[in-house]
């Protein structure tokens, strides 16, 4: 079927490139969505305590709810940037916005709604998941059309830096809001704001009959005309395009084992510590790196290094650095050099967003959306597997035995967390481990509450060892991250 007139005209507007004031406008509301992305997801993570008591939940129960996220999140990455490639990513991300906001700010009256509210919350997080799982995707998309190449690396970091500003905002009024107004107030608070943002999106920076256009174009069921057809069986033969779904998948892997097991580590190896300093710090300091690595990956594009091997750099430097930071994590007994650590591991990650991220957009412009999407579903799903077990990540902690003479049940296994390190250099440890993390018995010389004293010892080692009475336990299995 031919394009009407209105459609051709249309698509040739879509397929104009941003001026310098239009690239700005929509960097900084792109960045704020993104902002919001985050406000939203991490509402319910936060709220999940509250909301336990006031239905009766077991900490089982509540881990459902929160990891049936992902599964919606990992099937719409390829849809998603499917339609960013066909309709437009702007048209992608304001209708998924809008639908996210509204169950966002229904959720407190969905919970209530019936006599169900487990499996209302579990839906609706599905649900969120499948809406949030566009988004990147068709961001992809939209920055691969409309930015060129020497400034989309900071054009991308910069949109890039909302998933940290959004996580801060509400942990910080998140926080206000639940011990004064309760954990609907939360809810309403992310949901109004997405949707002031897609109300203003709608207003000023879109055509709303471009909109109908395409949306009716959509509907009828039309061919793309905006690009020629792609020959996919020829594109993923390309090993540039595995490579950049394996190191998407990496980084993907790294950033979900840092998030989730960071502050399982600081509880157990630093007990005394102050909860903001590690929660806080290592974010903030991602937020100045993501700027800092867009502004390097232009600045040397524009000054005549090839994009590939300015890629290739911040990659390296994204996913090799942050890896060997990530690794001399696990073998310091200082808390501020595990800060430092992980503050930089976590920064460096940033990298990616000017490395694998872009150069998607560089290897395939006419669909990129799709090719990200593939390679986030991969990076998803491991990390869904990385961060299995982490309250943080709203999976229920495995039970792992009373150590002899400890008054405590040990919580989160740091000595798991570390062992995911590996991913950050692109090793997959379970397939080193045949598929699991088990605790295996060892004698009484290989125990480490039972090894001779190190002054260097981290402090919950030394508490362990002082109330460790009697003979050693076959099988006694705390690890302390060795």
């Amino acid at each position: 079927m031919q394009p009407t007139p209105d459609e051709a005209r249309g698509d040739a507007a879509q397929d104009a490139p941003w001026s310098r004031p239009e690239c700005q406008a929509w960097t900084r509301t792109l960045l704020l969505g993104t902002c919001l992305l985050y406000c939203a997801r991490v509402s319910m993570p936060m709220c999940a305590a509250a909301m336990s008591q006031d239905f009766g939940w077991s900490k089982k129960e509540a881990g459902v709810v929160l990891s049936s996220f992902f599964w919606g999140y990992c099937l719409t990455q390829v849809v998603g940037g499917h339609l960013g490639d066909r309709i437009g990513g702007e048209k992608v991300i304001l209708l998924s916005a809008s639908a996210w906001g509204l169950i966002t700010a229904a959720t407190p009256l969905l919970a209530h709604l019936g006599g169900t509210p487990l499996a209302l919350m579990t839906c609706s997080r599905v649900l969120m998941g499948l809406l949030q799982g566009v988004y990147f995707p068709a961001l992809t998309s939209l920055l691969s059309q409309k930015v060129p190449d020497s400034e989309r690396a900071f054009a991308y970091s910069t949109v890039g830096t909302g998933s940290q500003v959004g996580t801060l905002v509400t942990g910080g009024v998140g926080s206000l809001l639940l011990e004064w107004h309760g954990w609907p107030s939360v809810f309403y608070f992310a949901g109004g704001l997405t949707l002031l943002w897609v109300y203003y999106v709608y207003r000023c920076l879109l055509s709303e009959k471009d909109l109908l256009i395409v949306l009716g174009a959509l509907a009828r069921g039309r061919p793309m005309s905006r690009h020629t057809k792609v020959r996919w069986g020829q594109l993923f033969r390309k090993p540039a395009v595995w490579a950049a779904v394996l190191s998407q998948l990496s980084s993907a892997c790294a950033f979900f084992t840092l998030l989730s097991w960071l502050p399982t580590f600081f509880r157990e190896t630093f007990p005394s510590s102050k909860g903001w300093v590690f929660n806080v710090v290592p974010w903030l300091v991602a937020i100045p790196a993501g700027l800092f690595s867009g502004f390097l990956a232009d600045y040397l594009i524009s000054h005549g290094y090839r994009t590939i091997t300015v890629r290739k750099f911040m990659q390296a430097m994204g996913l090799g650095l942050s890896g060997v930071c990530a690794l001399g994590l696990g073998h310091t007994s200082s808390f501020l050099q595990s800060v430092a650590f992980a503050s930089a591991s976590i920064g460096l990650q940033t990298f990616n967003h000017s490395g694998v991220s872009v150069n998607i957009q560089d290897l395939a412009p006419s669909c990129a959306g799709f090719l990200f999407g593939v390679a986030n579903t991969a990076g998803a799903l491991a990390g869904k597997g990385g961060h299995n077990g982490s309250p943080e990540a709203g999976f229920p902690l495995p039970q792992s035995p009373i150590p002899a003479g400890s008054s405590r049940p040990a919580q989160g296994r740091w000595g798991e967390g570390a062992r995911e390190f590996p991913w950050s250099l692109g090793v997959p440890p379970r397939l080193r481990c045949g598929g699991t993390l088990a605790e295996l018995p060892h004698p009484r010389s290989q125990c480490p509450c039972h090894s001779p004293r190190d002054p260097q010892d981290p402090p919950p080692l030394r508490e362990h060892r002082a109330q460790a009475q009697g003979p050693h336990q076959v099988g006694c299995s705390i690890r302390w991250g060795f």
